[in-house]
């Protein structure tokens, strides 16, 4: 399966000279209901048509276990090698689902996200699977890469959806696309693009109705105005999508995703929401000198388990979206490049 370059996280960026109202401008103009309406022209247009149910079959499923995933393969060469106690402490890993991320365009690609979703339906499990690899993904940061250009993106799109027909699956869509947009990382034309290929991809993820789609929104402490995400979010496919995903590879509170959710759910008409809480169990670490707080910062440890009973009425699902135990980048302390299996992180957080 693709686990390569799960995402760094959230440094501030420099403003490419554009801010998000100069971009929309070209391509939305504003309804009598206000500027949470946008009338989108063009490729976008599909935001105009209602939603669908967001938790249509979410609540209440089993999610999948990949048997074959970094920190299982770990379980089984510590326990080879005698080191019973530390494969016990990776077991809190192993044991629980994941999402699994494509981010590459290597070749099966496809076969492994037909493998999954086959592996899961017969085990009567719904899978969750992170699709990463927009044009100029994360603007040149840690996890920087992504399809060569708008034509191979939707190719790769077109052939993940249709590897999962006639499967469920529950998607979350480009981490940080729509954030780092909406900060200003890409240039006019290249934000136009990515918001039309995001909406694409909604599209054709969602022609199987029992793929369920989040478009990544961000966090609480990204875009601490929910209202600055709105326009991005409803002009990149948000009406057909199940909802947004909040906190990918992110160490969020649950309680404070859970409220910047429920304000931007307002801003959208009800929209549910997904929350990654895979190391989120002692919060954040508290923000000092360079990327610190956010590239596998010390002592921060598992959050609450992958379910999709939470509880809250708007929030579809908590998930492990970013596999814990793999490395948000090479910013020291031995870290490996990002996405890559670190078991002495791993460790940490289990422990």
């Amino acid at each position: 399966m693709s686990r390569h370059a799960m995402r760094s996280r959230r440094r501030p960026l420099v403003a490419a000279g554009l801010s998000l109202i100069a971009v929309l401008a070209g391509i939305v103009s504003l309804s009598a209901r206000g500027t949470d309406s946008p009338v989108v022209t063009g490729p976008a247009a599909a935001v105009r048509e209602p939603a669908p149910e967001a938790s249509r079959g979410i609540v209440g499923r089993q999610l999948y276990v990949d048997p074959t995933g970094a920190a299982a393969n770990q379980v089984r060469a510590w326990e080879a090698a005698g080191r019973k106690a530390d494969a016990a402490i990776i077991r809190r890993i192993a044991d629980r689902p994941v999402a699994t991320w494509f981010a590459d365009a290597n070749a099966g690609y496809a076969q492994r996200a037909r493998q999954l979703v086959t592996a899961a339906t017969a085990a009567g499990k719904l899978p969750v699977l992170t699709l990463y690899y927009i044009p100029d993904r994360d603007c040149a940061g840690q996890s920087a890469g992504g399809a060569a250009d708008a034509t191979a993106y939707r190719s790769w799109v077109r052939a993940i959806a249709s590897a999962l027909h006639g499967h469920r699956a529950l998607i979350v869509l480009e981490p940080d696309a729509i954030p780092q947009a909406v900060e200003g990382c890409l240039d006019d034309r290249a934000t136009r693009e990515r918001y039309s290929l995001l909406a694409e991809a909604i599209g054709a993820l969602r022609a199987n109705p029992d793929v369920s789609v989040y478009l990544d929104a961000g966090n609480p402490t990204w875009l601490t105005d929910p209202s600055r995400m709105t326009a991005a979010l409803r002009i990149a496919g948000i009406g057909r999508a199940s909802g947004f995903a909040l906190n990918v590879a992110n160490f969020e509170t649950t309680a404070d995703n859970v409220l910047y959710g429920s304000k931007l759910s307002a801003l959208l008409g009800g929209a549910h929401f997904v929350v990654d809480t895979s190391r989120n169990g002692n919060g954040p670490a508290r923000k000092g000198a360079g990327n610190e707080h956010w590239c596998n910062p010390p002592g921060r440890s598992l959050g609450d388990p992958p379910s999709t009973r939470t509880g809250v009425p708007l929030a579809d699902a908590y998930l492990w979206i970013k596999r814990p135990g793999e490395s948000d980048g090479a910013c020291g302390n031995g870290a490996p490049a990002a996405g890559q299996w670190w078991p002495e992180y791993a460790l940490g957080l289990a422990r």
